[in-house]
């Protein structure tokens, strides 16, 4: 499925409650009273946390109904979604575009929500398609937020670095902090954050086409382009910090912001957040170096956040009015006040208090050739979570074994895409 000009046209234009409870609720479940709206939500960081506080409270004020909110830890989230689907779910949940969705709605845990979409207004139809499955709405669009290098411009300034626009100068501009002391930022203690870079080095090397593809189980990770992907990966593995597999995203950032490191491949909200609101001016960013000069720069990693009802819940009704209200211009409005590291989606929504930062991602995103959603959004859930968080974490820890990494790779891969087509 193509995701070319996804954003074009749109990019200028609380309690909290564990998992676990959720999944052994029982009695009415969560979202019993039809007065209220219950949501589960993966927005554990303090910045997207208190902006989707205000955010329902608009909506309580405009439909005298109330939003509970659960809250997990986003990857404790990720990697039980399955089991919350399948137990007693809120009303609605946090979730993402794409395959991510079509997966779940494929398995018939989703509420079709078209009549949802009638109403819509301000969203195009790349968008439509990035929330539909089988010719049917799911998904909710919220906003979206693009992947690059970013880091802070004063220490740019300051030491006297540039902006690497290809392999060799990002290459040599790592080799330039590591002799100044300053190491390129790395975390995989999540399992995801490394995905990133895994995509982009794929994506600027062998092409959107093949990526797409080889996410979709019809390439061979024993290929030859797989495994130039990781040697070339290889090369910056003596610049990066030490102790990726032990340091979270959140940390990451941190090091960023104090300037511990020099640069990070990150997604918009990760450094932002970690940043004081007084230092997020000084973040910048530049796109992920071209590799192969015939893909050059075209594919752009923008995942898009959203909304959808799960199979089980116990208000369709009320959860349908909310998401109606959560399509609205209006809805990303309230969001955005609180939350400047992610971008609108909807072209009616205000932009003229965005960030320098919030212009710059808009624009990268509206001149991209293609977007794609990220590795563990762009593929089976189910082989993201069990087969590639492991292997690139093996990598990690022994980057010489790519032989032996992509070998295991494909044999899981043939053995999780076989079993769903048989």
């Amino acid at each position: 499925m193509s995701r070319r000009n996804v954003l074009r046209g749109t990019a200028l234009g609380a309690g909290a409650v564990t998992l676990p409870a959720l999944l052994t609720a029982c009695g009415d479940g969560p979202g019993g009273n039809k007065n209220e709206v219950t949501v589960g939500s993966n927005a554990s960081d303090a910045v997207p946390k208190e902006a989707f506080a205000q955010a329902f409270k608009a909506y309580e004020k405009e439909s005298g109904k109330r939003v509970e909110v659960n809250t997990t830890e986003h990857n404790e989230f990720q990697q039980n979604i399955t089991r919350y689907l399948q137990g007693s779910p809120d009303n609605v949940f946090m979730w993402f575009a794409g395959y991510r969705m079509q997966y779940f709605a494929e398995k018939g845990l989703l509420v079709e929500i078209s009549d949802v979409w009638k109403g819509f207004r301000g969203f195009s139809k790349a968008l439509k398609d990035q929330s539909t499955h089988d010719g049917e709405q799911y998904f909710v669009p919220y906003y979206y937020y693009p992947w690059a290098v970013f880091h802070r411009k004063s220490l740019f300034e300051k030491q006297g670095y540039e902006q690497a626009g290809n392999w060799d100068q990002f290459i040599a501009l790592a080799k330039r902090m590591h002799k100044d002391g300053i190491p390129v930022a790395f975390c995989d203690k999540d399992g995801w954050p490394a995905m990133g870079t895994f995509d982009y080095i794929d994506l600027r090397l062998n092409g959107y086409d093949f990526h797409k593809s080889l996410m979709a189980g019809e390439e061979a990770w024993t290929d030859r382009k797989v495994k130039q992907v990781f040697d070339l990966w290889r090369e910056l593995m003596p610049y990066y910090q030490k102790g990726a597999l032990g340091r979270t995203w959140e940390e990451a950032g941190q090091g960023l912001q104090r300037r511990r490191t020099g640069m990070a491949v990150f997604g918009m909200p990760h450094p932002g957040s970690q940043f004081p609101e007084n230092e997020r001016d000084d973040i910048d960013f530049f796109p992920f170096p071209e590799i192969d000069p015939q893909f050059g720069r075209d594919a752009v990693e923008a995942p898009i956040d959203g909304f959808l009802i799960p199979k089980k819940s116990r208000n369709v009704e009320g959860a349908k009015d909310f998401m109606k209200w959560l399509g609205t211009a209006e809805a990303e409005d309230a969001y955005l006040k609180g939350d400047p590291n992610n971008v609108a989606v909807n072209e009616d929504a205000d932009t003229s208090k965005y960030s320098p930062l919030q212009k710059k991602s808009a624009a990268l995103v509206a001149e991209a050739r293609q977007i794609s959603q990220f590795l563990d959004r762009d593929t089976r859930p189910d082989f993201a979570q069990t087969v590639m968080i492991k292997a690139l974490q093996d990598f990690i820890d022994n980057p010489k074994d790519v032989d032996g990494l992509c070998n295991r790779i494909e044999r899981q891969k043939k053995d999780i895409f076989s079993a769903s087509a048989s």
